[in-house]
């Protein structure tokens, strides 16, 4: 069904359906389509466009397709161009000549990105709660390791000793930026476009503010033309998408360092790894592999929106079609991919004595000295050589720096001391660092602590947008 046509003197070529049809892909849009002409339909019944028991016929009409929408018992058919014209079809096929009457007062191009908007609201705060699961999980895990002393990397070489609960932990302060930008991104956008018409507003929708709320909108918004055109929202949804991406990216490099021969930090449970087809030992770390694959597919679909946006003039463009499928493509990657990491990370089991024995390697405790001479009052960029010099005796002489004498230390400088030995280990290295983004225990458990609570936070604002759009939202 087309719902176009009057002026044209023969139907589209078959090459030009194909080229047009969207409903294939936009079909998911289908439940909130139904939610928006719903409330479409009582602004029509206000304004005496459709009469009351037109009004109560179309209502059972709309709400008989999207149980049958639900069930799968309806859906489109090969003469259906898009989401739009399939939902009137079967409007039409209920009630007849009147299921036209429904599109009095509203376009396409207001009505599609109306849905769109409600679809990504829905959506992100799926990706929101399953991006707090992973945040749990990896809370959970740093606890339990917060006794572990581990190396800590820069330039993927041995830098300094940590506690192995913050490196953990540290993937949790970055998933919850992303779940603020979720938060961000609502505050932002949650603006109606119903009631923009093409471009130029609608006489029959002289209070879209009161179609807004209903939705569960904040308010509309101002420009009508703005309204239509502006992709401005699915642009930023693809970046928070693709921000996520790197963030589970970065996490399957480390895991797929981390359960390598070469580290042996942990194993990944049997069931989010996988084989060889003709290596009968191997095991796999698949999950965190395409993790990272992933990302360029999450990085791409957003570069492929701002090419399709560089150059848009004026309102709504035929271009804007391409706005859909790079949304569908992230959002489904994400809910597969966010679940597996999440097993992943739960399931995980850390072999402690293997992360622990390269904590001092790598003279990771030179800094130690460093600090030590400048707490004397020795200027840091002396205290920083000194400490240089007594790394390469080391080398030369193949000790560590726990191991040099008392008097080699003072030929190095008249200020170490013997009492520089106390911080020449990894306890007392990671114990002294006790400020609220140190990495000694107390300090990393407070932050654990601190992310525990920010998380309920989350669980309730997620809460509170689900009820804000209750009712409007029902895929």
């Amino acid at each position: 069904m087309t719902l176009w046509g009057g002026r044209f003197n023969q139907s589209p070529a078959q090459s030009m359906r194909d080229l047009s049809r969207s409903v294939h892909f936009d079909w998911r849009l289908a439940p909130y389509e139904i939610e928006v002409n719903l409330v479409h339909l009582s602004n029509l019944m206000k304004q005496k466009i459709v009469s009351k028991s037109d009004g109560e016929i179309l209502q059972k009409g709309l709400l008989d397709l999207a149980s049958e929408i639900g069930s799968g018992k309806f859906t489109y058919n090969n003469d259906d161009e898009d989401v739009h014209s399939a939902i009137e079809r079967g409007l039409v096929e209920k009630c007849g000549s009147l299921g036209g009457a429904i599109r009095a007062g509203r376009s396409r191009n207001d009505l599609v990105i109306t849905d769109f908007k409600l679809y990504l609201v829905d959506h992100l705060l799926e990706i929101a709660s399953a991006i707090i699961n992973l945040a749990k999980s990896f809370n959970i895990q740093a606890t339990n390791q917060i006794d572990v002393i581990a190396p800590g990397f820069t330039h993927t070489q041995h830098a300094q000793p940590i506690t192995f609960g913050q490196e953990l932990s540290k993937h949790s302060h970055a998933l919850l930026r992303d779940v603020d930008r979720i938060f961000d991104w609502i505050d932002r956008n949650n603006y109606s476009p119903f009631g923009a018409g093409a471009l130029a507003g609608s006489s029959i929708q002289p209070e879209p503010e009161t179609t807004a709320l209903n939705l569960g909108f904040s308010g509309v918004m101002e420009n009508s033309i703005d309204a239509v055109s502006d992709r401005d929202f699915a642009a930023e949804a693809l970046f928070i998408m693709a921000m996520i991406g790197i963030h589970l990216s970065k996490i399957g490099e480390e895991f797929v360092l981390w359960s390598s021969t070469e580290f042996d930090w942990v194993e990944i449970d049997d069931a989010y790894a996988t084989g060889s087809s003709i290596m009968p030992q191997k095991k796999n770390a698949d999950v965190a592999e395409l993790a990272r694959g992933k990302s360029g597919r999450f990085i791409g679909n957003l570069t492929a929106l701002f090419v399709v946006l560089k150059a848009m003039p004026f309102a709504y463009n035929r271009d804007l079609q391409e706005d859909k499928e790079p949304i569908f493509d992230s959002v489904d990657q994400l809910l597969i991919l966010l679940p597996a990491i999440t097993g992943m990370v739960q399931t995980a089991k850390f072999k402690q004595s293997n992360i622990s024995k390269g904590a001092a390697a790598g003279y990771s405790l030179a800094t130690e000295i460093a600090d030590f001479l400048s707490k004397s009052g020795v200027p840091f960029s002396l205290a920083h050589e000194v400490a240089g010099e007594c790394v390469k005796f080391c080398e030369k002489n193949g000790i560590e720096l726990d191991q040099m004498s008392d008097q080699q230390l003072l030929t190095m400088h008249p200020n170490l001391t013997p009492e520089v030995k106390k911080f020449l280990n990894v306890s007392g290295a990671v114990s002294s660092r006790t400020s609220a983004m140190g990495t000694s225990k107390n300090s990393v458990l407070a932050a654990i602590n601190k992310l525990n609570q920010d998380i309920s936070g989350v669980d309730k604002v997620i809460a509170s947008l689900r009820k804000q759009f209750s009712g409007m939202i029902n895929p």
